[in-house]
């Protein structure tokens, strides 16, 4: 199990959890439920979101939740 802290509200997220699989889209991919979060990656790095509306929040402005780590 790996924790990891949404930047935007400071949920902890479980990520082994959030990338388990629970199908697989046409081409092939996983298919992750989006209920038990999002992630996003910037800068070379993941991040991970607890729902889509702090995925929007972080979309709007990267830098003032990573600047908060």
């Amino acid at each position: 199990m790996t924790i990891v802290k949404d930047p935007v509200c400071g949920l902890e997220l479980d990520t082994d959890e959030m990338n388990k699989a629970v199908g697989s889209v046409p081409g092939g991919a996983p298919e992750v439920d989006p209920t038990k979060g999002t992630r996003r990656f910037h800068e070379g790095k993941w991040y991970y979101l607890c729902s889509l509306a702090c995925r929007n929040d972080f979309l709007a402005s990267p830098a003032s939740f990573i600047n908060n780590e």
